[in-house]
């Protein structure tokens, strides 16, 4: 016999079956728990990834640095010294320094003059050793016109790619206008056929003048005394400044340690009518220093730097130094004596190669306490990278070694 449910259509069963039999919370628990999960790969490679390249960087930019202030030291100086011409603990140098100055003026009549010509030129020297020429001595331009230096200089040592050089003033061998000559080149005869003759020489920039034989114009002697003072006080500066200019890398001007002098060039006519040029030169010439010799020289005389033990020092500033009892030597002594007064301020000479071989190897404890050991060093500041490397290199190349100014 069927039954009811026999006859029902199967679409119909399912809906009977599910409204019979609905699906607890529970199960589907159950039957969700039972499914894998997936394992987040990307994220965690990410992960990785970053960690590797942080790890990466701090071993890449990895560096050991020492970063030094240098000891200072300043204490009041009076003393007198003596320093020899390119020898002995302290040498020195003679440069010297040659400007003219003019001025336009209104002429008051003319005079018969015979004068010669005068300028600067610019002598070199190739050789690594200093040149001293003496006064007189001579200098040709290619057409066979004599110059000569009043003045014994000293030229610096230099090199073929750099020489070393040093300006001067030359007058002419004889009178008249054929010695105002344009810019040129010029040869020492006295070193013809000498190893010198290619090593040593000269150009000037400017042209020669004042050369004159016969009338010239005249000025009235108080306007032409008037008109020269004006033009010292225009050169006193200019000098100063050019004398700066000619102190060689390593050596020291001090204050005092130069001296002027000038000298009246005859006046010429000026380009414009009833109008002369009137001229003055001025010369300067100072003795200079090597830094280094001096500043030791310095603090060794000072009784009361009881901390300096002959470690190398560069003074910080000459500006309060004043050499007195000063005349410039003649240019054949070898050696000449004067005082420096004044406050003297010392910086100690750093030597990177010299800290980083004290610290190479060494813990950042064992390298602070080493660097207290050393004079020149007031301030220590070590920088080790990465965070936990705590040691520093073996090999002081290394080891990077930053002077800062005190």
């Amino acid at each position: 016999m069927r039954t009811i449910n026999d006859i029902v259509p199967p679409s119909r069963r399912k809906e009977i079956d599910s409204s019979e039999s609905p699906i607890t919370p529970d199960e589907k628990t159950l039957r969700s728990s039972k499914r894998p999960s997936k394992f987040p790969y990307a994220t965690f490679i990410i992960i990785v990834l970053v960690i590797a390249g942080s790890i990466g960087a701090l071993f890449y930019f990895s560096s050991a640095t020492v970063e030094i202030t240098p000891n200072t030291v300043s204490a009041a100086v009076q003393n007198s010294f003596t320093a020899s011409q390119n020898s002995g603990t302290l040498s020195y140098e003679i440069i010297t320094a040659q400007k003219i100055a003019m001025q336009s003026v209104q002429g008051s009549g003319s005079k018969v003059v015979h004068s010669f010509a005068s300028g600067m030129i610019t002598i070199y020297n190739t050789q690594a050793k200093a040149q001293r020429l003496i006064a007189t001595t001579r200098f040709a331009t290619v057409a066979g016109l004599i110059f000569r230096i009043h003045t014994g200089v000293t030229i610096p040592g230099g090199s073929p790619t750099r020489p070393g050089s040093v300006s001067a003033m030359v007058y002419a061998d004889q009178v008249g206008s054929s010695y105002n000559i344009a810019p040129t080149s010029f040869t020492i005869p006295g070193f013809s056929g000498s190893p010198l003759e290619n090593k040593v020489y000269a150009r000037s920039s400017e042209a020669m003048t004042g050369g004159a034989s016969g009338t010239v114009p005249v000025v009235d002697p108080t306007l032409d005394a008037e008109t020269r003072n004006v033009l010292i006080k225009a050169l006193t500066p200019d000098l100063l400044a050019s004398i700066q200019a000619q102190v060689p890398v390593g050596y020291l001007l001090l204050n005092g340690a130069a001296t002027s002098t000038f000298q009246e060039l005859a006046p010429v006519p000026s380009a414009t009518t009833g109008m002369v040029d009137v001229k003055e030169q001025g010369t300067i010439t100072a003795v200079v220093f090597p830094e280094t010799a001096l500043a030791d020289t310095i603090a060794s005389s000072i009784s009361g730097l009881s901390s300096y033990q002959g470690e190398p020092l560069t003074i910080a500033s000459s500006s309060n130094l004043l050499l007195t009892n000063f005349g410039i030597p003649d240019p054949q002594a070898t050696s000449f004596s004067f005082t420096i007064t004044g406050t003297a301020a010392f910086i100690y000479t750093v030597d990177p190669g010299r800290i980083a071989a004290a610290v190479a190897g060494k813990t950042r404890s064992e390298a602070e306490v080493a660097l207290t050991n050393y004079p020149e060093v007031k301030r220590a500041v070590i920088i080790l990278r990465p965070f936990w490397r705590q040691t520093f290199p073996q090999d002081p190349s290394a080891i990077s070694v930053i002077v800062n100014n005190p």
